[in-house]
């Protein structure tokens, strides 16, 4: 019996079942493009009369600029523009802040290009526009800056003293502090029978996307196109267009496809002002795409953060209470997302757990270091790292069981909703909505078959197992609203048109997925289009896991409506294909975040010897509400576990004591291979469908990473339990994790030979 022809488009569509697309393990209908070299990058796009711009920067963390002297870069056969700051003039603006404006922070927004003083190395001096990219960057030898240097701010405590400032006018390197809690964590300190401190830190670095920046921008004389815009093109547009006194209609940014984002591609940067006024005066399309080097040295570092945290628990694990003081080191300047990390962080730091007396100073301070910004999981990779490992340490002390106390702490799912109270002074009251915080953590056991597995310390052939376990809680769907429009074409055909971009996720294809089993028609009937701001009236973008959860129920609730007119159309005894294109557009609001949830499970082994560690096996498990394509939830998941992975072990971004960054290279800024990582063991569950949105979903993107730096250094402190090792700071690189094997040498808290 054939399908109920539901659209009125008649034996135009091979119709499909409801529900036969949706959670279906489909391939990306866009790997097609890409595996046959059919991809436009933005280093593929290229115009005639295209020129090529190269940035002069500081190669000073902390100088004031006395002079510049261009005139021999401008000498140079092939250069047609050299601008500083100077040339630039009244169009040199500072870059607002985009999410997590906290107090205080505005006073440190960054410029467009440096005028009178650099504050980190590799911030912009100047700009270069030439026939060729090889004769832009040989101009930039020829330019000679005179700098007078100023004493440079590396560290937190450093900023703290203020001994030295790194913005002077403004008088202190603190950029802002305030205290967040719930309940009474006095009261809960003063009568809890044990309580633990440790001061944790997380290192900084970074993203790493395979794709360095780029972007390349054509000013025609009325509108200004810029290619190569992603995570949030509307955003960037009405930034751009403000700088150059232009309306919004003015300016489109168009994407591109992308080699990977993870939160640091994307956000508006100097160049991305610096390249779009460089072909207004030109008046012609200007490239510039960075190297390696700029990348590491300029693009957005993250995570760099201290804590000093204590807990309170009775004698039988029952938490009593929670309370620290998180710092941030910001770099020399507020980036657009430069708040949300630490604000995050104290946010999740009690967890998915039962913690009602909680209390937090947050600090984030300034130095002479390259800005910050948000990398998948910002904030919640931190804090889960510092609870979790705390929290083990606890249990260590009283003679518990790590995953026992868990189990007595975490939330229960009758509980919910669990509110969470006001941890972010820019936001309101905020409550976890549904979850089973036990089930997830039951499950990721008997997916790495703990109870069998070797651990606390036990000796394999010269090695020590041990295995860590960190439980998390995650939000998902930022963003106020999203925007979607559908056409029904005249050939039967679809085109779908989304506010949100895409880095990598495929969300081409899910779209397709989601209005295929709304409209009843097959995957090959649509086109998606995502995140040039031509397509729709506004977008908010691709961040905080919104992509699904967002732009997803727009394009569902779009499609509904479209699939009405369709059937009215079929009414009037109307069959096939419209005579004439029918288009919806349609705005979905939300409601709020929504709460994925989860635990992972890490086995590894140490030398003891070498300090090198094998990770065997990798749980990564998180309840995302409804998964849309189970092919694609699943490689999200295993790559945030590889990227938790190389982060936790390798990933640094190093800095001396002059502030000049010591890891400007792959030789030097270490990353994961496959020889680092086990195969990946990713649990997606279904338990918990969100109540906030019409497809039941949560963010898939970013519980893959949360949790690995507190299970993995969970897992080496157990393995190496008999040296009694804290394990509070990351990463557990080889020269750090050596280092304090040999200390515990030092000072006899190494196990007796055979033990």
């Amino acid at each position: 019996m054939n399908a109920p022809d539901r659209t009125g488009l008649g034996n135009a569509f091979e119709a499909t079942a409801s529900g036969t697309l949706t959670g279906a393990p489909i391939e990306r209908v866009e790997d097609e493009r890409f595996l046959t070299g059919a991809g436009c990058f933005t280093d593929d796009v290229r115009f005639e009369g295209m020129v090529h711009a190269a940035i002069l920067r500081s190669s000073h963390a902390h100088a004031r600029i006395r002079g510049i002297d261009c005139s021999a870069a401008r000498a140079l056969p092939g250069v047609l523009l050299v601008a500083t700051a100077a040339e630039i003039g009244h169009a040199h603006k500072p870059i607002p802040i985009r999410l997590a404006p906290l107090p205080g922070l505005d006073r440190f927004l960054q410029p467009t290009i440096a005028a009178d003083e650099v504050r980190y190395v590799g911030e912009p001096v100047a700009i270069v526009v030439a026939t060729s990219r090889y004769i832009a960057e040989d101009a930039l030898d020829l330019i000679e800056t005179d700098y007078e240097e100023l004493p440079a701010v590396t560290g937190i405590e450093q900023s703290i003293a203020g001994a030295a400032l790194v913005h002077a006018s403004v008088g202190t390197n603190v950029a802002t502090q305030y205290p967040v809690g719930r309940g009474d964590a006095e009261q809960a300190f003063a009568s809890a029978p044990y309580t633990r401190r440790e001061r944790f830190r997380c290192h900084r670095h970074t993203g790493a996307p395979m794709e360095t920046r780029g972007l390349v921008a054509e000013w025609n004389g009325s509108l200004m196109r810029v290619w190569g815009a992603t995570k949030v093109p509307f955003f960037n547009r009405g930034l751009l267009a403000s700088m150059f006194d232009l309306p919004e209609t003015a300016v489109d940014m168009i994407e591109t496809d992308i080699g990977g984002g993870f939160g640091i591609r994307g956000e508006f940067y100097p160049e991305d002002f610096l390249v779009p006024w460089a072909s207004m005066q030109l008046g012609r399309p200007v490239k510039w795409i960075e190297d390696r080097r700029e990348h590491l040295m300029a693009a957005n570092h993250a995570r760099e953060t201290e804590c000093e945290l204590e807990i309170a628990m009775d004698h039988d694990g029952t938490i009593r209470g929670l309370r620290g003081r998180a710092m941030a080191d910001l770099g020399a300047y507020v980036r657009t997302g430069g708040g949300v990390a630490i604000s995050r962080l104290a946010q999740y730091l009690p967890g998915p757990y039962r913690i009602t007396d909680f209390a937090c100073e947050v600090m984030a301070v300034i130095t002479n270091k390259t800005p910050v910004g948000t990398f998948r999981g910002p904030g919640r990779y931190e804090a889960n790292f510092f609870r979790e490992r705390l929290l083990d340490l606890a249990c260590a002390d009283l003679g518990l069981d790590p995953v026992a106390v868990r189990e007595k702490n975490l939330i229960a799912k009758h509980e919910m909703p669990w509110p969470i109270g006001r941890l972010v002074p820019t936001e309101g009251e905020g409550a976890y909505d549904v979850g089973d915080f036990h089930s997830g953590l039951h499950k990721a056991l008997a997916a790495i078959g703990y109870e069998r597995l070797p651990r606390g310390g036990t000796r394999i052939d010269g090695w020590l197992h041990g295995v860590g376990v960190a439980c998390f809680v995650e939000s998902s769907g930022g963003g106020k609203s999203e925007n979607a429009r559908i056409i029904a074409r005249t050939d039967g055909s679809f085109d779908i048109y989304s506010g949100v971009s895409t880095m990598g996720q495929g969300h081409e294809t899910v779209f397709a997925q989601i209005a295929g089993d709304e409209l009843g028609v097959p995957l090959d009937a649509f086109r998606v289009h995502h995140g040039s701001t031509a397509h729709v009236d506004y977008g908010w973008g691709t961040f905080h896991s919104r992509a699904i959860v967002v732009g997803g129920s727009a394009v569902k609730l779009a499609a509904a409506q479209l699939r009405e007119q369709l059937d009215a159309l079929a009414a009037t005894g109307h069959v096939g294909a419209p005579a004439e294109d029918i288009e919806v557009k349609l705005r979905y609001d939300t409601r709020g975040p929504t709460y994925s949830y989860g635990t992972h499970v890490a086995h590894v082994a140490v030398d003891p010897e070498t300090a090198r560690v094998k990770v065997l096996a990798y749980v990564a498990l998180e309840d995302v509400g409804r998964v849309m394509n189970p092919l694609l939830a699943h490689g999200q998941a295993v790559g945030g576990a590889v990227q938790g992975i190389g982060a936790t072990f390798l990933d640094e971004l190093r800095y001396d004591e002059a502030g000049q960054l010591l890891s400007g290279s792959y030789a030097d800024y270490l990353m994961a291979t496959s020889t680092e990582v086990p195969a990946v063991q990713a649990v997606l569950l279904e338990e918990s469908p969100s109540p906030s949105n019409p497809l039941g979903a949560k963010g898939a993107g970013e519980g893959g990473i949360v949790a690995t730096g507190g299970a993995l250094a969970n897992a080496v402190g157990d393995a190496l339990a008999g040296y009694r090792l804290p394990l509070t700071t990351l990463p557990l690189s080889l020269d750090n994790l050596a280092r304090a094997l040999r200390q515990a040498r030092a000072a006899g808290n190494a196990p007796q030979a055979g033990h």
